[in-house]
Order: structure tokens, then sequence, then C-alpha cells
């Protein structure tokens, strides 16, 4: 799953990057105008200005500015303003382009800006625009550039867009657009760029699409696309780029797409074709650079007609089903080859990684993950190849021996050789190369981190480490404390291994300054948890889970403001409920079973809405007493407000080395959680010494999965408020003194509620520890 999201998330960034370039050598500045602006399209500007306001940067853009839009002032002329163009005869506003700019708001239908008719380009993009794309887009006739992509516009895309018969450019993509692509933008025969990327597009490719005979590029990546292959685009003969990734194509692929005369980009990967894999009569002059067919259901062996693609640059053929051998010479005569993978091949062939480096001498990016790699350390310490490598995926290559020629790779930036069975200890040179700052060492049999003479001073990690990654392993002892030179780190984790002592005060140092994520569960931490979070804004996930941790929490967590998940289950914390937490907003998971928690649960928050995010609460197997307080309940709006069940999310899903899991019980059987759902709600407070009757402001969270209020001294009937959680799938109210009937919606036909209410309680030291397999709360 890394290694997807890795691919996916470089993806990405060429494509937004692609987008950046472009639009920088088309911005647009004001010519002197010989005359003033229209008085009529100066108001629309400026209403146009007044319907949003000014809010934080977009995350796809790369400098910070000040707003375009706070040089429109009514005093002077717009043709004047940032970002406005203007005719230079008749002063008629011609170009307007305010990507990056801020605006935060709604995107009105009415607004007079679709009145000015004069408009030939028009970028708002990457920016904070909600909303649907108003059909009266389509007026605008004169439009050639259309540019709103990186925003948050919804809805489907709107027909009108095929009445701009003169539109060249369309860029709708990295937007939540819903529906089928409409027909209509087949009449668009001038176009020449379609970007209709990361959105949530659904059905076939129209087949007017083969009409738009002077497209040259098209995307429509990361959608849920389907169907086969559209053949329609078989006749655009100037396409020269042409991704369908990340969709749900099936079938098989036409041979003749290979031979497009202008194709030099093509991207199929992470779809559902299949059958054998055929390049048909392609030839040596092909333009081809970039082939990306990864990640689909093709079976066989690789076609030797990949050899003459001279020109290529890149290749992704992995997770190929060779179900054989694999004939490595095809790749000997591919000397422009850059980036490489050939991951997952399922092959019986051992591939010489030394081989290929000798051959492919202008290789920086290689991926041979799932494969059986030999001669790991019998490469020349001088380097084979004439250019460093930039990017090195050797996971679950069984490889043994910690890959010692990469001392001399001082390119290199990302390494992951996890999921094998390394043994000793991280090498101090490792820490040497400047370059890197992304490291995957886990799944290994590594124990620990080599601090000899001779690399005393130069194993001083260097600021530019930003991912580390080193769970499952046998590191044992005190956490390094070099670690902690870190400066820059984002994601640290450190999770099952055998590390003992105290928490390291020093990472401080990482934490007030860039730290997303930190992983230290499932070790042998001791003492207190160091009162290190004051200046933690950018935390978002603190597991220290599986320890024995002793002490209070400390009170700085309540400045960790971007805090989605605080998991201290399984310690020894002794402290009262962490009510203090009420001003972080983001929090979604607070587990904190499991520790030495006492006292009252009564409790009127300070602010109008206590943990608003919250979708998941287990503070089980602890010792809080008293009653639980009537609103209780009423306070989590993320399990109370209806939401899209029908898409899949993710808690810190941002974050592609972020897969907080978390442990659960859940039908009477405790389990493991990978990855944590937005849909997973759930409510744990059993094993408490609680009493009283069950607040009736149950009833309000009706979003909930998991109810477990057992082994408690719960009294009195059962809430009827309880027929309120439809989607209920775990109801435990056991070993309490409850009287009175589950309410009969909850044991409908349609149900697959188990319901433990009067059965013996299923305690947590004595139940099964299992792995979730159902296909809502596991991603594959």
């Amino acid at each position: 799953m890394q290694k997807e999201s890795w691919n996916s998330m470089s993806i990405i960034l060429v494509t937004l990057s692609f987008l950046f370039v472009f639009i920088s050598q088309n911005v647009f500045s004001a010519p002197s105008s010989r005359h003033l602006c229209l008085p009529e399209q100066r108001d629309a500007l400026l209403e146009f200005k007044n319907e949003f306001e000014i809010g934080e940067l977009s995350r796809y853009c790369y400098s910070v500015g000040q707003p375009k839009t706070e040089s429109w002032v009514n005093n002077n002329d717009c043709c004047s303003w940032d970002g406005v163009a203007c005719d230079t005869k008749s002063g008629e506003v011609v170009e307007l382009d305010l990507h990056c700019s801020r605006l935060h708001g709604m995107l009105h239908s009415n607004s007079k800006l679709f009145r000015i008719q004069s408009l030939r380009s028009l970028d708002i993009s990457r920016n904070d625009l909600s909303g649907q794309i108003p059909s009266s887009l389509g007026n605008l006739s004169h439009l050639t550039f259309l540019h709103l992509d990186g925003n948050n516009l919804v809805g489907e895309i709107p027909s009108s867009l095929g009445n701009l018969s003169h539109l060249t450019h369309l860029i709708l993509g990295v937007n939540r657009l819903v529906g089928e692509i409409p027909s209509s933008l087949g009449n668009l025969s001038h176009l020449t760029y379609l970007y209709l990327g990361i959105n949530r597009l659904v059905g076939e490719i129209p087949s007017s699409f083969g009409s738009l005979n002077n497209l040259y590029y098209l995307d429509v990546g990361y959608n849920k696309l389907s169907g086969s292959f559209p053949r329609t685009l078989l006749n655009l003969t100037k396409l020269s780029v042409l991704s369908l990734s990340d969709n749900q194509f099936t079938g098989t692929l036409p041979s003749s797409l290979f031979t497009l005369p202008s194709l030099e980009s093509l991207d199929l990967g992470n779809n559902q074709f299949n059958a054998t894999l055929e390049l048909g009569n392609i030839s040596s002059s092909s333009k081809l650079k970039q082939l990306r067919l990864g990640n689909n259901n093709f079976i066989g062996s690789i076609p030797i007609s990949i050899s003459k693609l001279a020109n290529l640059e890149g290749l992704d053929l992995s997770y190929l089903n060779t179900q054989g051998p694999v004939d490595l010479n095809i790749f000997s005569h591919l000397k422009s080859l850059e980036d490489l993978d050939i991951s997952h091949l399922n092959t019986t062939t051992t591939i010489d990684l030394n081989a290929i480096l000798s051959v492919l001498k202008r290789l920086v990016v290689l991926d041979l993950s799932g494969n059986h790699v030999s001669a790991i350390n019998k490469i020349s310490v001088s380097g084979p190849h004439s250019q460093s490598i930039t990017g090195l995926l050797l996971s679950g290559c069984g490889i043994t021996e910690f890959p010692e020629f990469l001392r001399t790779e001082h390119e290199i930036f990302y390494l992951n050789i996890s999921n094998n069975r390394i043994k000793g200890q991280v090498p101090g040179w490792l820490w040497t190369l400047p370059e890197l700052y992304d490291v995957d060492l886990s799944r290994n049999s590594l124990t620990g981190f080599e601090r000899s003479t001779k690399h005393r001073l130069s194993n001083v990690p260097k600021p530019s480490m930003e991912f580390l990654l080193g769970s499952n392993n046998n590191f044992s002892g005190n956490i390094p404390s070099f670690l902690c030179m870190f400066k820059s780190l984002r994601v640290l984790d450190l999770s099952n291994n055998n590390f003992n002592g105290s928490i390291p005060r020093c990472m401080g140092n990482f934490i007030k300054r860039s730290l997303l994520v930190l992983k230290l569960g499932d070790n042998q931490l001791s003492g207190k948890m160091p009162d290190i979070f004051l200046s933690g804004r950018n935390l978002t996930s603190l597991n220290v889970a599986h320890n024995q941790l002793v002490g209070k929490l400390p009170r700085s967590l309540s400045s960790c403001s971007s805090l989605e998940v605080l998991n201290v289950e399984h310690n020894r914390i002794n402290d009262t409920f962490p009510f203090w937490l009420e001003s972080l907003q983001k929090l979604q998971v607070l587990a904190l079973h499991s520790n030495e928690f006492h006292g009252s649960l009564q409790y009127h928050p300070k602010v109008a809405s206590w943990f608003p995010q919250l979708r998941i609460i287990d503070i089980s197997n602890n010792s809080f007493t008293g009653t639980l307080p009537s609103d209780f309940f009423m306070y989590w709006s993320a399990m109370s407000l209806e939401g899209n069940s029908s898409e899949l999310k993710y808690i810190g899903g941002d974050y592609r080395f972020y897969q907080e899991s978390l442990v659960l019980m859940n039908k009477g059987v405790e389990l493991t959680y990978p990855m944590i759902l937005t849909l997973l709600n759930a409510i744990d407070i059993s094993g408490n010494k609680l009493q009283g009757e069950i607040p009736k402001s149950i009833g309000l969270v009706k979003n909930l999965i998991v109810l477990n209020l057992s082994s408690n001294s719960f009294s009195g009937n059962i809430p009827s408020s309880l027929a309120n959680l439809t989607k209920l799938e775990s109801l435990d109210l056991s070993d309490n003194k409850l009287s009175g009937q589950i309410p009969p919606a909850l044991g409908s036909p349609h149900k697959s509620i188990q319901d433990y209410s009067f059965s013996q309680p299923a305690h947590r030291s004595d139940t099964a520890r299992d792995t979730v397999s159902d296909p809502r709360f596991l991603v594959f």
C-alpha cells in the first residue's frame, strides 16, 4: 500500500508541476491600456470580489503573495488591477488571472462576472471555491482558456461548457466533481488541452471525444470511470499525452493504441485491464517516452517489442502476472530509461541488481519491490552507472544485508528497503548521504544504530530528513538521542520494537518545527510523557500505546491544535479525564483504554462544540466513577450528522506513511484496525465503575457503528432512544443492572447487529485478538 501511495503522490505532483509551469508561462499582466475599462465591467469585477473572503493560501500554490484582488478599488482603472488584462483598443476586460489568490467562498451562478462577454481567458484555479460550476459559464462565448482546477467544486460538469466553441484549454481537475462527462465537450473542436483528473467522475469516456481532432493532452486519471478502453480516442492523431490511470477500466487494450503517431506519454496504471499485453507493430521510431501500465490484471511475459522503444524514459510494468521467467535483456536496449518499475512481477526469475544498473546508465529511479533480488552487495563501490540513483525501492526482495553500495549514492533521496530480512545495525554512513530525506527501514530484523568512532562525527543527521520509518524491527535500548537532530522530520515511526527507557525530551526539537506523525507504540518505554508539545501545532497523530508510561498526560498537548489522533492505550497513566483537551477541534480518535484514569465524567464544556470531529472514543478498562451527564453525547457532531457514507476516507489519509492502527472491541472480539475509516464511529466506555441511567442523549450519535457500555453498574431502563442508532452493528450492554428490552428496530432483518446485551461480558484479557477484514474497514 505504501508503494502504490508513493506512485500515486508522484503522479499527482508531476501533474500539478506541469500545470504550474503552464500557468506561469501564461500569467496575464495588464498592458498599458489606451482606454479606461468599461464602468459596467469594473462594477462586475468589484461585485465578484465581494462575493469572497480572503482565506489561507491553497496547498497547490508554490509562492506566497498578496491576494490580487487587494488592488481592486473603485477609484482607479480596472485595467491596471492585478490579474486583469484589457483590450488596448476597446478597454474591454479580456483576461482574468486570479489563480492562487486565496479566494474563499461560493461560486455563484448569478455572478455578474459571467456577463463579461469579452472574456477570453478565465483562471480562478487553486483557491478555495465551493459550490457547483455555474452553467452560465457557457455564455462566455469568446473564452479560449478556462482554469478552475484545485478548488472544492462539486456537482456535475455543466453541458453548457460544450457551447464554448473557441475553447482551447479546459482544466477542471483536482475538485470534487461527480456524474458523467458530458458528451457536449466533444463539440469543442479547437480544444487542445483537457484535464479532468482527480475528481469523482463516473461512466465511460463519451464517444464524441473522437471528434476532438486538435487534442494533444487528455488526463482523466483518478476518477471512477469504467467500461472498456475508449476506442474513439484512436482517432486522435495529435494526441501526445493520455492518462486514464486510477479508474475502473476493464477489458483488453487495442494494440493500435501504441502506434498513435504523436503519443509521447501513456498512463493506464491502476485499472483492471486484462489479458495478454500486446504492443502491436510498434517501431523504433515511436515517440513514446513514458509508458505506465502497472497494477492492472495483465498476464503473460513482458512483450519483446518494448525493447524497440528507444526514446523511453519511464516504464512501469508493476504487478504484471508473468507466471514464469522474465527476460531482463529486454531492458538492455532502453538506453534512455531513467525510471523503471518492474515490482511485483510474480516471476521465478532472480533479478540481478548489478546487471540492471550496469546496463541502464541513465537510471535514477528503480523499483524492484516484491521480486527476489541478488548481488545486492557485489556492486562496485565506485558505481557502474554514470548517473546517481535518486530513488531505490527494494521492499520485500529477500535482502539479508544492508545495501553497502548505497554509501556512494550521494544523490539518493528516497530509500525503501522494508519487508526484508536485514539483520544487524543501521550503518552510520547512511546519515551522511546529503540528499536523503525519506527512509523506510520497517519490517526487518535490525537491532540498533551504529555509533562507532569512525562515524561519530559523520553520522550527525542532515536537516533534510523528513520521513523515517523503523517500525517492526528488533531495536532495543534507549531511543537514540541523535535522531533529535532531524529538525525537519514530518513522520517518525519507531513502533513495534523493543525500545526502553523514557521518551527523549529532545524530540521537542522537531515537534515544534515540523512533525506531523509520531508513532512510538508497542515498545517498552517507561517514565512520564515529557511535556514537550507546547509548540506542536502541526502534530496530527500521537501514538504511544502499549508501553509502560506512568504519571499524567502532559498538559502541553492542548496546544496541538491540528491533532486528529491521540492514542495512549495500554499504559499506566494515572490521571482524570482530559477535559482540558476540549480545545482540540480536529480530534477524531481518543484512545485511553487500559490505563489508570479515574474520577468523574461530569463536565460542562467551556466551548460551544466539545470534540466536534470525534469519531472514536475508547476509555474502557479504567476507573471512572459516578454517573454520565445527561448531555454527554450531545456535542460530538461528527457522530451525529449525516455524511456521505459512499465515500471511503481514512483518518490521516493525506500522509502516505500515516496508517494509523487501533485496537477496538467489536462484536465480542478485540480487533486491530490497520487503517481507520471515518465511517467507523465507536464509543467504548466498558470496564469502568459508572452507575446511574444511560443518558437518553445516546440516541443523538446516529452514525455510531460500535457501542460498548458493558461491565459497569448502569441501572434503569435501556433507553428507547437507542432505536435512533440505525447504523449500529455491535452493541454490548452486558454485566450491568439494566432492565427492559433492546428497541426492536435494532433487531430488524436487514441488520447484521451482534447483540451482547445480557450475555457474559467479553473482557479484553480473555478475548481473541484479530485483524479486521471487513472491506469497509480495511484497504487492500
